[in-house]
């Protein structure tokens, strides 16, 4: 992939481009949902966030092949799209990558942690700047700190990259780094964990955050407060921007949806497809609460 410089234009450019791409898969993602959500005993329908959509996928399609003749339709629509289709009945788990909020909790939702996870702060590889501090985090996506010079970088402009509102990432990010404290109002807005690890990947100046299971080479993760984010950091409890990944179903689950969470919740799919995927197994006694 050739890196461009930090441009404001591009990096708009290129979020409305990727922006559009996602609007046409959700598009036909939602067609097909509203079909096969409705009376069919042998299929499963999970939708909601996109940092839980590489787990849900994999152990759906690993489900699928141990359980003949039963089908697990997965999407990512984002954690607040699967609380409410959760919620209203038209998918049968719906996955998040944060809490409940207040007004959510009275939904009659229950939660099943599926991994651990940390919230990474990702520049372009060509940045020099390797930390910075959650309070340096905080005034830059508050648009209180503008030019990479002002943390130990280059003389250049900050490119702030965001998540839409619909994001459990954004949620967990506004309640653990900003403190509730508003965000900016000049970032780029991108409904994707993997749009925003593009445009970040694509401009020199550019700043955003991702799960830990998304970061690739084409991004440069931050230490926080001197910490690097790693499996092992997140275990230890020393990397301090971490969270639970969630899987919600209308009241205790039961028939297809309890097997599956079953299946999710094993030792096999544990230790296996959620420590590839970059996140880590829950402990035992948080497993189903």
């Amino acid at each position: 992939m050739n890196r461009t410089a930090l441009s404001p234009s591009r990096i708009l450019a290129a979020a409305r481009a990727l922006a559009a791409a996602v609007v046409l898969v959700s598009a036909g993602f939602v067609a097909v949902g509203c079909d096969i959500s409705v009376g069919r005993a042998h299929e499963l329908v999970i939708t909601g966030s996109t940092t839980v959509l590489p787990i849900a996928e994999i152990s759906g399609k690993e489900f699928e092949e141990s359980h003949p003749g039963e089908r697990v339709l997965v999407s990512g629509v984002g954690s607040s799209a699967g609380i409410e289709a959760v919620s209203k009945g038209t998918a049968a788990i719906g996955t998040s990558s944060r809490d409940l909020k207040d007004e959510e909790k009275g939904l009659g939702l229950f939660d099943t942690p599926v991994a651990y996870d940390a919230i990474v702060v990702i520049v372009n590889p060509a940045n020099p700047v390797t930390g910075l501090t959650k309070d340096q985090v905080r005034a830059i996506f508050k648009g209180e700190i503008t030019n990479w010079s002002e943390v130990g970088g280059p003389d250049e402009s900050i490119g702030l990259v965001n998540r839409d509102e619909a994001s459990g990432t954004r949620e967990a990010f506004f309640k653990i780094v900003m403190k509730k404290e508003r965000f900016a109002d000049n970032a780029v807005i991108l409904p994707g964990t993997g749009q925003v690890r593009a445009v970040v990947g694509d401009a020199e100046g550019a700043i955003g955050y991702i799960s830990l299971g998304f970061v690739t080479p084409e991004v440069k993760a931050l230490a926080i407060d001197g910490v690097a984010p790693s499996p092992a950091t997140v275990e230890s409890g020393e990397y301090p921007v971490q969270r639970t990944l969630h899987a919600f179903t209308k009241g205790t689950p039961t028939g297809l949806a309890k097997e599956y969470l079953e299946y999710l919740l094993s030792t096999e799919v544990q230790q296996g497809t959620v420590r590839e995927a970059g996140f880590l197994p829950v402990r035992p006694k948080d497993a189903v609460r």
